[in-house]
């Protein structure tokens, strides 16, 4: 039978450069840094929502957001009232639903997007330029796979439980 130390090593070691650099890549300090190389006043909530619409293909509905960024829909609600005054998305009426509104980036808040997120890009790729395509896709497959795995435990936490349970 295999020795399930190392396995379990690295993945405590992993568990603790993540919290490491999740704590570092959310300081305020690194944002203002990304934002003024990219010239844009966004802030790192408002740039969150715009990368979450644009991975839902630059368009979704309010409810759909929030489920995507784990957040309560009052809250994608009142920053998209923000993002809409600064012209970064624009509501519109969903087809399917009349009671439902969808919300998709517009030109402008796209331009702001990209340019966010080429500086951070720049500052990524020099960081990881000793590291081969296979390492890296290696690297995001992993992420890939946790992020997959908060999301789903999320949507647990928020189905109903049955009764005596």
């Amino acid at each position: 039978m295999p020795d399930p130390a190392p396995h379990q090593d690295s993945t405590a070691a992993l568990q603790r450069v993540l919290g490491t650099l999740s704590y570092l890549l959310t300081r305020s300090r690194a944002h203002e840094r990304h934002a003024s190389q990219a010239g844009i006043t966004a802030g790192r909530s408002d740039l969150h929502l715009l990368m979450a619409l644009d991975d839902s293909g630059g368009v979704s509905r309010v409810g759909d957001l929030a489920a995507l960024m784990m957040v309560e829909p009052p809250h994608v609600t009142r920053q998209i009232s923000q993002l809409e005054a600064q012209d970064l998305v624009e509501r519109t009426p969903d087809e399917s639903d009349r009671r439902a509104r969808r919300v998709a980036i517009t030109p402008h808040g796209r331009a702001v997007l990209e340019s966010f997120q080429a500086a951070r890009l720049a500052g990524l790729r020099q960081a990881l330029s000793d590291f081969g395509d296979a390492d890296l896709d290696t690297t995001t497959a992993v992420l890939d796979r946790l992020v997959e795995y908060v999301r789903d435990k999320h949507m647990e936490e928020l189905r109903p439980r049955g009764r005596g349970a």
